[in-house]
């Protein structure tokens, strides 16, 4: 089982960045994906989950309306899009595969597979 996290990088508050993460290994129709992310100092957080079944999508309120969760079922692919970031998201995001129950996506013990983080540094 794989979870690859990429994208990640400098970017300048105000402006965007795609992260991908790809996975391999497991039954892919049977996962959501989830975002989360950790701040230097911060327990990790979750910013969104896509669900497996109807494409549902669920956001942080600290992300809601700058950042976009979409899967790509051909390619086993989620990506996050985000924009307008401010330096308060820097964090290195992780991606996870798991079945979480109702109103527990952002809990990590609802996740099985983990990805290995990518680091989105906003600043100036």
């Amino acid at each position: 089982v794989q979870l690859q996290a990429s994208g990640g990088g400098l970017v300048q508050p105000g402006g965007p960045l795609r992260l991908s993460c790809k996975a391999s290994g497991f039954t892919w129709d049977d996962y959501a994906i989830g975002w989360f992310r950790q701040a230097p100092g911060k327990e990790r957080e979750g910013v969104s989950c896509i669900s497996s079944i109807d494409g549902s999508r669920i956001y942080a309120t600290s992300v809601k309306g700058r950042f976009t969760i979409s899967r790509d079922n051909a390619k086993n692919t989620v990506y996050l899009q985000m924009s307008s970031l401010k330096p308060e998201d820097t964090a290195v995001y992780y991606c996870a595969a798991g079945r979480p129950g109702p109103d527990l996506w952002g809990w990590e013990d609802e996740y099985d597979y983990w990805g290995q983080g990518t680091q989105v540094t906003v600043s100036s």
